[in-house]
């Protein structure tokens, strides 16, 4: 009998194991996506950012008034907002120890006079016996300086009343000059001493812009230097000048008061809040290079972009340095060079050497299609 062949079994075997194999082997990874990104190509461009400050409108000259004398405020004619002409009478002290002082200086004033016009008959009668030869020379240089005591006496009187007149005048407190009233710091039936401030005037005349400048900025702003100032409620912008920059820090801010000169027919209210640019601290004309902040990204401890190089379409991560913000563009100090193009959006999907392609808008894309060349 012919016996059977092998070779049909030993196919059906070997069939087995490589799909058994095929089972058991892992499936090819996919290929990683190429993805479509934005890029820019990194350019020198003008820092169109400026340093802007707010400030506060006040008066050059501004006074607390208070009286010159101490007493009892008995009442106030002042309020706040209150415009007041030069001499206006603005608070009262009670005047009455200070007119019983004046009554006693003018009585004492008459007591000498009396006291000196007796010294003078007695010089003159005493004259006349000296002149008679009933009286020494000494007895007539004696009376004449009894005269001169008395003469002094009354004229010591005089200028005590005089004082006492003035300390009289002086409960009545009045403005220097012409001005609004801006704060009230005393009221009727406070005792006060001299010199206490009890109403403050804000004269007419020329304004100034008050804003706080840091430390590490203030040696660039000089008296005279130009300074846009624009008021938080009115659209028209206004020019000034520095005209004081204070010698010391505040010493709980640490900054620096600068006060800019405004002219007083349009200046924005008193207290107003203004916002000021010193042309000292402008930066026209630098050329920076700038990124969106959609091209940064976070690498470890600093910052990196995504450069793209067009040889074979892949990226590669550059670190940079931010120095500063212009607008929601950031500054780059170091790390790029102009002509470099730069990865803008899609930032954080990416990884070091990942294959690219330009972005297309949907309207590009569909102009090329249609394009009679596009095949």
């Amino acid at each position: 009998m012919p016996t059977p062949s092998l070779r049909p079994l030993s196919g059906l075997v070997v069939l087995s194991a490589v799909l058994v194999l095929v089972g058991c082997s892992k499936p090819a990874p996919p290929e990683e996506p190429v993805r479509a990104v934005k890029v820019l190509t990194v350019g020198a461009q003008d820092f169109s950012a400026s340093y802007e400050f707010a400030g506060e409108v006040r008066a050059r000259v501004e006074s607390r008034l208070g009286f010159r004398v101490g007493g009892k405020i008995v009442q106030r004619q002042a309020e706040v907002g209150q415009r007041v002409r030069a001499g206006q009478l603005l608070a009262q002290l009670d005047p009455q120890d200070y007119r019983l002082a004046a009554d006693a200086a003018r009585a004492q004033v008459q007591s000498a006079q009396t006291n000196r016009d007796l010294a003078a008959a007695d010089f003159k009668r005493f004259a006349t016996l000296k002149d008679q030869g009933f009286i020494s020379g000494a007895e007539l240089e004696r009376r004449e300086s009894t005269l001169k005591a008395a003469q002094a006496s009354l004229e010591q009187a005089q200028a005590q009343l005089n004082s006492q007149g003035n300390q009289a005048a002086y409960t009545n407190l009045t403005a220097d000059a012409a001005g609004v009233v801006t704060a009230v710091e005393a009221e009727p039936g406070q005792v006060v001493t001299a010199g206490t401030p009890v109403v403050r005037v804000a004269q007419d005349g020329g304004r100034d812009a008050v804003f706080s400048v840091p430390e590490d900025k203030v040696a660039a702003i000089r008296t005279g230097s130009d300074v846009s100032v624009r008021a938080w409620a009115q659209n028209a912008e206004l020019s000034g000048k520095v005209r004081e920059v204070a010698a010391s820090a505040d010493p709980v801010t640490r900054t620096f008061a600068v006060k800019v000169a405004l002219d007083a027919a349009s200046a924005p209210p008193l207290g107003a809040t203004v916002y000021l640019t010193p042309a000292a601290l402008a930066h026209a004309g630098v050329q920076v290079l700038k990124l969106p902040t959609s091209a940064l990204r976070q690498e470890g401890q600093g910052s990196a972009v995504w450069v793209l190089d067009e040889a074979n379409m892949t990226v590669r991560s550059q670190p940079v340095v931010v120095a500063t913000a212009d607008g929601n563009e950031a500054v780059i100090a170091s790390g790029l060079q102009p002509g470099m193009k730069v990865v803008s959006a899609g930032v954080h999907v990416l990884s070091p050497g990942q294959k690219v392609t330009l972005y297309k808008s949907r309207d590009v894309a569909a102009a090329a299609s249609a394009s009679p060349t596009a095949k």
